[in-house]
């Protein structure tokens, strides 16, 4: 049978398929999916879960006129196969290839760039506002999962869409709710009911008639709105979506096709805010997926035939595997450690905690603004919170670090994962921008090890501050050092000299250890001998070492995060204050630009973050000191 989907070129092609020819369609886009996601990884039971609707979407409406927003987007494999990326899909999430995420900059069809969540119906209603004050006719559709919808944005983007309530269209994208065939069947009723036009149409006439009546007719809408209300509450879980001022339809089944058509259709002729609830099954249509939905959220590499994950190199523990083991450790021993993240324990290692302490461990959703403030009120309580966010995340709970932790100089940690390039999902989830944005903020203890074993010792010398903290780590397995059993407070802004050198120094931050010190080796046998500092603080910065250091007239500074406002920034502002001159300062990190997808190590090469590239660099600095 030919492929339905190679003959796809852009979605408006998908008009003139049967019913019979979108069932396929569906088939081939799961497959291509699997072996994609298979080779590359992925966010592959998220895509699985809306094959059927992402048809049905572009099967109604006319992208790019009409406007789709997808929500945290690593469910939109489906949509870039639909517009003109399937040739290029192999290349997902690759150095150079198409994003793991929608991108403007990559098809007119991706109106909007997102990687964090909870976005899409803020982004859409400001769509929508711009049509109508443009004198546009399109349909704004946002397509939001369950998981989105705990963080707060996505309430606020509701409570303004109700207001105002303008020809917008938001999908929710239920996976988790599990409903029975009966009340199934009686909400899709229900829903046809409420979609039809003239269902529409008439209850329309009937409020404006109401509203009209001199005497009794607002009593009268009102009665019949509470009945309408009671009606629907009993079989459908609308009456929050309608508060907010919308109109709700469904639940309806997602993997119905026929079904979603219809509603869409429907929807398609309405012009004010209303709500569609879909139910999907996450990772549809490939078993191992269906039954371990969490593992293949987002995966890496694995066999198609038997779904087995292929495991990495191996050895060394992982950064957030020993932060986890450590946290669990420490708090066997200190009953007020309480550990809070933002729908991540598996992601940020907080399983074991979860499991040893369930009264002391608290996922509060996708709401990093909260968790940070509801570890703000545990330490003013006398508890030693640990937030454990990834970096890129964290860059959310911003003003509540500052304004609800510092500002009162509570005690707590921030546990930052994924600091650094993460590989391949990107901008968005880089966490390049932590040293930067943490370390303006008066009376926080900003630290980054330079292998497992001192994360270990960071972690214990945190808790024992008595105001906030932070340690940044990265993504990935260790350097395999041994661990000591052990633990010890480190001396706070106090750096270790782990290389002696007479012809300059490299001073390194956390990741960036290791390479100055293959580096500094390399310029060695070239008869360069440099010292290596891992400065272990960045803030407060091992002032007395560093000027001494600068002594030796050449200064490179090493970070894993951007060189505005980063760690080589205040090495910068400390020679300034202390009137330094005469050294020559080489800040290597990452420049005044968004990072693209690749693995660390491609992407660490480019940007010159590797052994050979901090030799090229000193070597470049020494030359151009000699003309």
């Amino acid at each position: 049978m030919p492929s339905i989907l190679d003959a796809i070129a852009e979605p408006r092609q998908l008009k003139a398929l049967s019913l019979k020819e979108l069932d396929q369609l569906a088939c081939e886009l799961r497959a291509r999916i699997i072996e994609t996601c298979a080779a590359n990884g992925g966010h592959l039971a998220p895509s699985l879960g809306v094959v059927e609707l992402t048809i049905a979407l572009h099967r109604v409406f006319d992208s790019p006129l009409d406007k789709i927003v997808w929500d945290v987007g690593h469910q939109s494999y489906a949509h870039k196969l639909l517009t003109g990326r399937n040739a290029a899909f192999g290349t997902l999430r690759t150095l150079g290839g198409i994003s793991g995420f929608p991108k403007r900059a990559e098809s007119p069809h991706d109106s909007f760039d997102v990687g964090h969540s909870s976005t899409s119906i803020s982004a859409a209603l400001g769509f929508s506002v711009a049509r109508d004050l443009k004198g546009g006719r399109n349909k704004v559709l946002a397509v939001i999962g369950d998981g989105s919808m705990t963080g707060g944005i996505a309430y606020e983007a509701l409570n303004h869409a109700g207001e105002l309530n303008k020809d917008l269209v938001v999908i929710l994208n239920d996976n988790e709710m599990s409903i029975s065939e009966n009340v199934g069947a009686i909400s899709n009723l229900l829903s046809r009911t409420i979609t039809s036009e003239f269902v529409h149409k008439t209850k329309k006439d009937l409020e404006a008639f109401l509203n009209g009546l001199p005497m009794f007719g607002r009593s009268a809408l009102q009665i019949a709105k509470r009945a309408e209300e009671s009606l629907k509450g009993l079989f459908t879980p609308g009456m929050l979506f309608e508060a907010f001022g919308f109109e709700y339809i469904g639940p309806i089944d997602g993997h119905n096709i026929p079904l979603l058509l219809e509603t869409l259709e429907n929807v398609k002729r309405f012009d004010d805010a209303v709500l569609i609830h879909v139910l999907t099954k996450k990772g549809k249509g490939y078993k191992p997926a269906e039954a371990n939905p969490s593992l293949f959220h987002g995966v890496g590499p694995f066999d198609a035939a038997t779904g087995k994950v292929l495991k990495g190199k191996g050895g060394a523990a992982s950064y957030t595997g020993v932060f986890g083991e450590t946290l669990k450790r420490l708090a066997l021993e200190n009953e007020k450690i309480v550990a809070v993240t933002a729908a991540m324990p598996d992601g940020t290692g907080l399983t074991p905690f979860a499991k040893e302490f369930p009264d002391r461990f608290f996922d509060v959703g996708i709401a990093e603004q909260h968790a940070v403030t509801f570890a703000a009120g545990l330490a003013a309580e006398g508890f030693r919170p640990v937030v454990a966010l990834y970096s890129s995340f964290l860059q959310r709970g911003f003003d509540q670090v500052c304004h609800d932790v510092c500002l009162q100089e509570l005690p707590v940690l921030f546990a930052i994962d994924r600091a650094g390039v993460v590989g391949s999902d990107g901008p968005t989830h880089h966490g390049v921008f932590d040293l930067s944005y943490l370390r303006q903020l008066p009376g926080i203890t900003v630290m980054a090890p330079k292998d497992e074993n001192e994360l270990q010792h960071m972690l214990f010398t945190a808790l024992s501050l008595d105001g906030p903290s932070s340690v940044r780590y990265p993504r990935g397995s260790g350097l395999g050092v041994p661990m000591d059993q052990i633990l010890t407070s480190l001396p706070v802004g106090k750096g270790e000299l782990v290389r002696k050198g007479t012809d300059g120094a490299i001073v390194a931050i956390g990741t960036m250890v290791q390479p100055a010190l293959q580096a500094a080796a390399a310029l060695a046998l070239e008869g360069v001998e440099l010292a290596v500092l891992n400065a272990r603080f960045v803030k407060p910065l091992d002032g007395e070492l560093i000027l001494e250091l600068a002594g030796l007239g050449l200064l490179v500074t090493v970070e894993e995060n951007a060189l505005q406002g980063g760690f080589g920034t205040a090495i910068l502002e400390l020679l300034e204050e202390n009137e330094v001159t005469g050294v020559k300062v080489v800040r290597l990190g990452f420049p005044d630009s968004f990072i693209e997808q690749g693995e660390q190590v491609e992407l660490k090469a480019i940007y010159g973050l590797d052994a050979a590239g901090i030799a090229a660099s000193v070597r470049q600095a020494r030359s151009a000191g000699k003309n």
